[in-house]
């Protein structure tokens, strides 16, 4: 198969086009919804590494998450922000591929450790003598290595397809980011392969994961049950509600956006295509925001840090020592 045809260097990302009259309320609105995601991720990321109290790996964990999330809003996010202010919304095509490859990864790591978490939710509740054996920290450091390497080992192969894709015609792209079924319908040629690469890919991550976490929980649920006390039932759930509510919010997005046997979107085409960037513009811009807030909100230790760090004198003194060292070095 020939490499791609030079007449296309760089694509459009439509978007919403509809929408883009009202560019600088638009970019206010995601601006700040970047930075509170930017800020709650930094929050709980910084409060887990400062706190004696959160080194637990299940706060590992869940800091790790948060680190994940800072950089899988900074691949798609800033382009978006660029995009609402720019009268031509362009990327180029080496630039589109690094932006699917990158949030493909960071996504498929978020698969691989929310699956992590629900296991280590399973060995704390179901296997408690066990737990502290099994999930040290040199364990909990390996299964986050895994969980990354895997992640941006899966998409490898769908971006080597798709760059070998010849694209001579249209160079709109119906979405709000780089992706990886907006580029096959631009292709101009048969995209079988790279379509049933990307089914086969993505429902394995998806599926299997999924499978493992949801099996992990009906073991928690039925290890729940047999606890006798009422209190004692209450405290071991609500260690596993936040982790569960993230996992159906992020699962749910991924599989409208991604388990689909088929390049074109249907008879219905710009419906389906805003539906599309609906799902995408949540998946992208508001799971990664939901996350510190229940994870934050939900859980009583962080709100205790929160309050020991950020709402006393210690963040004062913490704010001040920062801010002097920065006067010192300029």
């Amino acid at each position: 198969m020939e490499r791609w045809n030079t007449t296309v260097t760089e694509f459009i990302l439509v978007g919403f086009p509809t929408l883009y009259g009202y560019g600088p309320l638009l970019f206010a609105c995601l601006l700040l919804v970047y930075i509170l995601t930017i800020a709650g991720n930094v929050i709980i990321f910084v409060l887990v590494r400062l706190d004696s109290r959160l080194h637990t790996p299940m706060y590992f964990f869940i800091s790790i998450l948060s680190f994940l999330e800072i950089w899988y809003t900074a691949v798609t996010i800033p382009k978006m922000l660029i995009n609402l202010l720019v009268p031509r919304k362009s990327i180029h095509f080496n630039s589109c591929l690094l932006q699917t490859y990158f949030f493909h990864s960071l996504g498929a790591s978020e698969c691989y450790l929310l699956t992590t978490m629900a296991y280590d939710r399973y060995l704390a509740i179901c296997h408690p003598l066990y737990y502290p054996s099994i999930m040290n920290s040199s364990m909990t450091l390996k299964l986050v290595v895994a969980c990354f390497s895997l992640g941006f080992l899966c998409p490898i192969a769908e971006v080597i397809l798709i760059s070998r894709l010849p694209f001579c015609g249209s160079n709109e792209i119906q979405h709000i980011f780089c992706d990886f079924p907006p580029l096959l319908s631009l292709a101009c040629t048969d995209t079988y392969i790279n379509v049933l690469a990307d089914f086969v890919i993505n429902s394995f991550i998806i599926l299997v994961t999924f499978t493992f976490i949801m099996i992990s929980y009906i073991k928690i649920i039925i290890a729940i049950l047999k606890i006798r006390t009422s209190t004692g039932r209450i405290k071991a759930f609500s260690t596993c509600v936040a982790h569960l509510t993230v996992v159906l919010l992020f699962f749910t997005c991924i599989v409208f956006m991604y388990v689909r046997l088929t390049k074109s979107y249907s008879l219905y085409y710009d419906r389906v295509l805003a539906y599309d960037r609906t799902v995408g513009l949540t998946f992208v811009v508001f799971t990664p925001l939901a996350n510190p807030i229940i994870y934050g909100l939900r859980n009583q230790e962080i709100k205790k840090c929160i309050y020991k760090y950020l709402l006393t004198e210690h963040f004062l003194c913490l704010f001040h020592n920062v801010c002097s060292r920065i006067v010192v070095k300029i």
